[in-house]
């Protein structure tokens, strides 16, 4: 609870509920993957993972807030089965606020796992439909969009990211639901308020996961037009610790950043994005600290925080 994490209910007791309910604890986060209740034992492994979500309706008829997502795995929870776990949750409104559907993480450590494949770009089309349409019947009825798509699909499926004004406030931003949309609208509001220099001149380098990589190209042909004599080198670091399946930049690694820069041009300095590191330190998953890369690499390194104004402030303003 303290640390916002998702939790599928399996593990937690009736005193459990009971002491959420008497202290007034809120927002729980719930992963409920389906409402199907046969099919949740199935995914969660547990023949217990059914009968958990009983717990919601305790939950609801306390009046506890709630937060949902839904890991979509391909055949498994999508199609009919989405269709229906978007139906029954919405009954859960208003108290449970929103539910987040994201794309399954297929790493290549999957050894003995269930054999799961990704979503194409026409499957994620169709997810995002559906999804699209069942924001449209919520909010006529709620005024909120209630179910949202991580920021992956839209990627999956080559569409634009959706305004800012249908992620109801960004309720699901760090469950990665409108970080995109977020950092872009900072970024044109921090470039409009900028004159054009011709003065700065300097040659820099970033580097980050695949999934960014053409948004941040043309945000940076955006900031060119008023720094024209700057040089920005941005490289995409293909994930070859996890697999390529693996795109998003919070899941890179050190040795990765190290072996695919080490004979790039750098610049006078490289900008690597703070999700990268473990919360509170310098550190990256495979124990790597920024101190190493910069030693490996022979370039200063500054950590770029996840706004679209502190991007253009650590490439301008040093």
């Amino acid at each position: 609870f303290l640390q916002g994490n998702y939790v599928t209910l399996t593990n937690m007791s009736e005193h459990d509920i009971d002491r959420i309910i008497k202290y007034r604890l809120g927002p729980i986060n719930i992963s409920f993957q389906t409402t199907n209740p046969e099919l949740r034992c199935k995914m969660l492994n547990n023949r217990f993972a059914g009968e958990a979500l009983k717990k919601v309706d305790r939950l609801f008829e306390a009046g506890i807030q709630m937060n949902g997502q839904i890991v979509l795995c391909k055949g498994v929870n999508d199609g009919e089965e989405l269709e229906r776990s978007i139906s029954d949750l919405s009954g859960y409104i208003p108290f449970l606020e929103s539910v987040s559907v994201v794309p399954v993480g297929l790493s290549r450590y999957r050894e003995g796992l269930y054999p799961l494949e990704p979503f194409t770009r026409e499957e994620a089309r169709n997810i995002l439909k559906s999804i699209h349409s069942w924001q449209d019947r919520i909010y006529a009825e709620h005024g909120t969009h209630f179910i949202h798509a991580g920021d992956e699909l839209y990627f999956l499926a080559d569409e634009p990211i959706p305004d800012a004004d249908s992620y109801d406030g960004y309720i699901q931003y760090e469950n990665g639901v409108g970080m995109v949309r977020s950092f872009i609208d900072e970024f044109y509001e921090e470039l409009a308020g900028r004159e054009r220099d011709d003065s700065i001149r300097r040659e820099i380098s970033m580097a980050g996961g695949m999934i960014m990589h053409r948004t941040k190209e043309q945000m940076l042909s955006e900031l060119k037009k008023k720094y024209p004599n700057l040089t920005v080198h941005n490289y995409p670091i293909r994930n070859d610790f996890f697999g390529e399946k693996i795109t998003v930049t919070g899941l890179l690694t050190g040795h990765d950043i190290v072996a695919q820069l080490k004979d790039k041009a750098l610049g006078e300095r490289l900008l690597l994005p703070a999700n990268l590191l473990r919360s509170g330190s310098d550190i990256l998953l495979d124990d790597m600290k920024i101190g190493d890369i910069s030693h490996a690499l022979q370039v200063p390194i500054d950590i770029v925080e996840s706004d679209g104004h502190d991007f253009i402030s650590k490439i301008i303003d040093f």
